[in-house]
């Protein structure tokens, strides 16, 4: 299996690390800090994302991306949540733009996720990685993350990878 890699952030990473952890197709996910290059080279919170193509296409992840976090809102935490799609080949910067331009229409507000060149990663200590997978009983997950995956379940079901979310199915 080749793994193809994408990088997004928006909001918390502990939320988009658990959003695409639990994907049919998504083999791994490194939660950190993202810098892009010129204006957005601050780090930002942010996930690389490893995926398999063959089970899962850049479109659906994308579409996920941009529906589990503010992707319409300028929000005032934006330099800490920069909503962006981070690439690390020319066509995938095409193919990522042409999809947004896409995915626009089913949204009434314009999108304002950023696609940018990956330019460097800082990856979170080691208690915060697997954050929900680890502790989802905690407030925060319940409160914040729980939502986001319940969404996916209702709307993305068939992507879902079922035994990362077991314990949401009863309650969907």
């Amino acid at each position: 299996m080749e793994l193809t890699k994408i990088a997004f952030g928006g909001g918390c990473h502990w939320c988009t690390e658990a959003v695409f952890q639990s994907l049919i197709g998504v083999a791994k996910v490194e939660q950190g800090w993202i810098a892009a290059t010129e204006k957005n080279s601050a780090f930002s919170e942010a996930v690389i994302v490893y995926f398999d193509v063959e089970k899962i296409d850049l479109k659906t992840l994308i579409e996920i991306h941009l529906l589990t976090h503010k992707s319409t809102s300028n929000h005032s935490m934006r330099k800490k949540y920069r909503s962006a799609v981070y690439y690390f080949f020319y066509q995938q910067k095409e193919k990522t733009l042409d999809i947004i331009d896409e995915l626009q229409i089913g949204f009434k507000d314009k999108i304002i996720t950023k696609t940018l060149p990956f330019n460097r990663f800082k990856l979170n200590t080691v208690e915060f990685q697997n954050y929900y997978q680890t502790n989802p009983n905690k407030p925060f997950c319940k409160n914040y993350i729980n939502p986001k995956l319940k969404f996916l379940l209702q709307n993305f079901s068939k992507n879902i990878d079922k035994r990362k979310v077991h314990h949401l199915i009863s309650t969907t």
